[in-house]
């Protein structure tokens, strides 16, 4: 696999994120996971507004433009030879020290992957699947915008994690079970 990093097409060996980036370090960055079908990418433009909408409220200035961002998702895509797959889009504070402030990481660190992606096993797509009610709730909006895609996702790893000592794939949360809205979290 090729991944992007920081504007080099580099082999997947030798695409390193630093053990000080804000990104592994606090879950500071954001990302936007994007679809390819049949060679396509899936509203290209409308995750990239996305990502800078949400690099814009954690206030992390970008060192590429949209149309450079643009290019590496769609040059990362070719040169994984991705027909049907997913993208995965990150921004991260970048490197800086230990400690919270975040405005002393001089550089952000930005990557894009691009591979297959099989979430379930194909007979789920076609008889359903079995999820449950995560007793974990969501973070509330007062603590995290849910706007920001950021990369603190652990809240729903916990979720999946109870999902999967339940003997299922998947959860959602009470809210989206009262609002009819399925599985996402």
């Amino acid at each position: 696999m090729k991944i992007w990093i920081d504007g080099k097409m580099l082999p997947e060996e030798d695409a390193k994120i630093g053990v000080l980036d804000h990104g592994l370090l606090y879950g500071d960055g954001c990302f936007e996971g994007i679809r390819v079908y049949n060679g396509r990418i899936f509203k290209l433009q409308s995750h990239l507004e996305r990502m800078w909408q949400s690099a814009e409220r954690i206030r992390l200035d970008l060192p590429f433009t949209h149309e450079v961002i643009a290019a590496a998702v769609r040059e990362t895509v070719e040169a994984n030879g991705i027909t049907d797959g997913y993208v995965r889009l990150v921004f991260t504070r970048g490197v800086g020290t230990l400690g919270l402030h975040p405005f002393l990481c001089p550089k952000p660190t930005v990557f894009v992957i691009a591979d297959t992606i099989k979430l379930y096993p194909p007979e789920l797509y076609e008889e359903g699947m079995k999820i449950i009610v995560a007793d974990r709730p969501r973070i509330p909006r007062e603590c995290l915008d849910p706007q920001i895609k950021s990369l603190n996702y652990l809240n729903n790893i916990l979720a999946k994690i109870e999902a999967i000592d339940a003997g299922v794939l998947e959860a959602s949360d009470a809210e989206h079970r009262r609002l009819g809205l399925g599985m996402h979290r």
